[in-house]
């Protein structure tokens, strides 16, 4: 069953399109055109914290500053509100649960979810003590037949929900935050009913993903 569910995710997980591959060679090391991306935490030791709101409820994530180009982009996609209103569409229990793709947001292109996202791909950045944890947050990417480098989607993302079927995926698939609450609510998303291709046969969505502000705990609005 481990050996089915990971291949399941090499072969589906965020499948970009072709065209992301060609213009991310004019894109600079991180992934992203030149003078696009600016972000206030990389001289802070401050993991940057943030809630993730769906359906089902919040999940607080805090993103690791030893995988700087994930996290800035992460951090860059929040602030131009990227994820409002994208779904989970792969869910598979006992093991991860997906989302980020941006043509989720369009029903008439179901046949196309999991291959949308920004037209650029961001450079692996494995840490081996960054591990597939529960609750971690990894970003999604292509198989690697037409990605050897590894590279993560742009946008697309899934969050553990079980370590040991997940433990397989460790310096394959980059591990660039993780769950500090509402691991209850990732248990909850997972386990929904879902189709033959692992989507929820009732929608789950992001409502928003808002910053924590360190101060207080609270997210800005």
């Amino acid at each position: 069953m481990k050996k089915i569910i990971f291949n399941t995710l090499l072969f589906l997980t965020a499948v970009t399109f072709a065209a992301s591959c060609s213009s991310s060679l004019s894109r600079d090391d991180a992934g992203n055109k030149k003078g696009d991306m600016t972000s206030d935490t990389k001289s802070s030791a401050e993991r940057p914290v943030f809630d993730i709101v769906t359906d089902l409820g919040t999940i607080r994530v805090a993103l690791y500053n030893e995988t700087p180009k994930h996290r800035d982009n992460f951090i860059k996609l929040v602030s131009e509100n990227y994820y409002d209103g994208v779904l989970f569409h792969r869910v598979i229990d006992g093991f991860m649960i997906q989302t980020g793709d941006p043509l989720t947001k369009d029903p008439s292109m179901a046949a196309m979810y999991g291959t949308g996202g920004p037209e650029y791909t961001i450079p692996a950045e494995f840490v081996p003590s960054l591990t597939h944890k529960k609750g971690a947050l990894a970003a999604a990417r292509r198989g690697d037949a037409a990605n050897p480098k590894k590279e993560s989607s742009g946008s697309q993302f899934y969050i553990v929900q079980d370590a040991e079927s997940c433990a397989g995926l460790d310096g394959s698939y980059t591990v660039f935050g993780e769950t500090i609450d509402g691991l209850d609510v990732v248990d909850s998303i997972a386990s929904v009913e879902t189709d033959r291709r692992d989507r929820p046969v009732e929608d789950i969505r992001i409502i928003t993903i808002k910053r924590v502000l360190p101060e207080d705990g609270t997210s800005a609005e």
